[in-house]
C-alpha cells in the first residue's frame, strides 16, 4: 500500500543528560539531535539522527537546510520502498555529504512505510526478524580519576564484560585512569581505547598508548582521519587492530581497506553512515572483504537509534566485535519513548523483554514528556 507523505517536520531535541560525557573531540552535558516526522493521514514515522562537526562535518544548522532543501522533493516522490532507494540513487553525493540529515529523514519515511504496509521495518526490508540477546558495551569517558572509577565500578558491580575507553593526550591522567582497570581479574574481560584524533602522527600515537602499558585489543582513531599507511603503521607496532570511525562514512572509504583486513574493525553509527539502508549496505561490503565491524551510536542517541541499529548488528554475524548504545535513561534524563529500549544486567538488551518491538515500524510510542522538550524548534 502506499504511504503518500502528506507532511514532513523537523525539530531540534535537547535532553539532559544525568552526568556530563567528555572525549578529546567534544564535552556534552545534553543530547543535540534532529528528530524527523513523516506524517500519512493518522500513521506518523519517526526519526532521530545526531549531526557532529567532528565527525560528518554536520551541524544542526545543516542539518535544517538540507531538510528544507529536499522536504518537498520527498514528499511528492517517495511513496514506498522502491520509490525510496530510487531517490536515493539519484541524490547519492547530497547522502554522501549529509549523512546524518539524511539518517532522521530516511528512518522516518521507512517507519511511515512499514506502519502503512502493517510489517515491522525488518519485514519491510526483507531482513531476519528481531530475536535473542544484544551485548553492549561499557564507555568511559574522559573524567577525573574519582568519578572514572565510580562509573567504572559501576559498570562492573552490572556485570559488563565490554569496556570502551576515551583518551585525553594528558599521559598522567590517563595513566591514572587505566590503572583503575589494571586491577581487576583480566578474564572475561576485554578492553579497547578511543583516542579521538589526539595525535598528529604515527610515533607520537605509538608512543602515547605505549605508555599506558595497558592491553588494549583495538585503538579507534588515534591519528588523523584516513591516513591508512600511518594507522597500519600503529596497529603493527603496538600489535593491535585499529578501528574507523571518522575515517569511514561512505563505502568508497572501504577501498584501502581490502589489501589488509584483518587490520581494521568498522565503527557503523546508523546516523554517521546516513540511515539504516546505507549502513546495511556497508555491513554487506565490509563482510564481503574480511573486516570486522562494531555497530556504534553517538552520545546522547534515544531509543530510536537504539532499535535502528538493531537489525545492523543482526546483519554483522559473526564479524560483530562490539555493540555500542542503549544507554537510555542510564544517561538521558528522559528518552523520547514510553519505554526506553536499553541494557540491562551484564549491558544485555533482551528482545523478549520489548513486546512493542514486534508492531509494525519501528514500533515505538512517543512519550507525552517529547512536546515540552527544552530546544524543541517546529519547522
Amino acid at each position: 500500500m502506499p504511504a503518500s507523505v502528506e507532511e514532513l517536520r523537523l525539530e531540534e531535541v535537547r535532553i539532559p543528560f544525568k552526568i556530563a560525557f567528555k572525549h578529546a573531540a567534544a564535552e556534552r552535558g545534553e543530547t543535540s539531535s534532529v528528530w524527523v516526522e513523516a506524517r500519512s493521514g493518522r500513521t506518523i514515522g519517526f526519526g532521530e539522527s545526531c549531526p557532529r562537526p567532528y565527525v560528518t562535518g554536520e551541524t544542526l544548522n545543516t542539518a535544517r537546510a538540507f531538510f528544507q532543501r529536499y522536504e518537498s522533493s520527498i514528499r511528492s516522490r517517495v511513496t514506498n520502498l522502491d520509490t525510496l532507494h530510487q531517490w536515493m540513487g539519484e541524490h547519492r553525493d547530497a547522502l554522501d555529504e549529509n549523512p546524518a540529515a539524511w539518517c532522521a529523514m530516511e528512518l522516518a519515511l521507512l517507519d511511515l512505510i512499514a506502519q502503512t504496509g502493517g510489517t515491522t521495518i525488518e519485514g519491510l526490508l526483507s531482513l531476519p526478524e528481531l530475536e535473542g540477546l544484544f551485548q553492549y558495551t561499557a564507555v568511559l569517558g574522559d573524567a577525573p580519576t574519582d568519578a572514572f572509577k565510580a562509573v567504572a565500578e559501576e559498570y562492573r558491580r552490572l556485570g559488563f564484560t565490554d569496556y570502551k575507553v576515551k583518551l585525553s593526550g594528558n599521559a598522567a591522567s590517563d595513566r591514572e585512569r587505566v590503572d583503575v582497570l589494571r586491577g581487576w581479574p583480566a578474564a572475561s574481560r576485554r578492553f579497547r581505547a578511543d583516542a579521538n584524533n589526539l595525535w598528529s602522527t604515527a610515533d607520537e600515537a605509538i608512543a602515547g598508548i605505549a605508555r599506558l602499558d595497558f592491553p588494549f585489543f583495538a585503538v579507534e582513531e588515534p591519528i588523523r582521519r584516513r591516513h591508512h599507511a600511518e594507522l597500519s603503521r600503529i596497529a603493527r607496532a603496538l600489535e593491535c587492530q585499529i578501528i574507523l570511525d571518522e575515517s569511514c562514512v561512505r563505502l568508497d572509504d572501504l577501498a584501502p581497506l581490502a589489501r589488509e583486513p584483518q587490520q581494521w574493525i568498522v565503527n557503523v553509527r546508523v546516523s554517521k553512515m546516513g540511515g539504516l539502508v546505507r549502513s546495511l549496505d556497508l555491513v554487506r561490503a565490509a563482510r564481503a572483504i574480511g573486516v570486522q565491524l562494531i555497530v556504534g551510536a553517538q552520545v546522547g542517541e534515544t531509543t530510536l537509534l537504539t532499535r535502528a541499529a538493531l537489525p545492523v548488528a543482526k546483519a554483522a554475524g559473526a564479524d560483530l566485535v562490539a555493540q555500542e548504545g542503549a544507554f537510555g535513561t542510564w544517561l538521558l534524563a528522559h528518552d523520547v519513548c514510553e519505554e526506553p529500549l536499553m541494557f540491562g544486567a551484564r549491558g544485555v538488551l533482551d528482545v523478549a523483554s520489548y513486546r512493542w518491538l514486534q508492531r509494525p515500524g519501528w514500533g515505538i510510542s512517543k512519550s507525552d514528556r517529547f512536546t515540552s522538550l527544552p530546544g524543541r524548534s517546529p519547522q
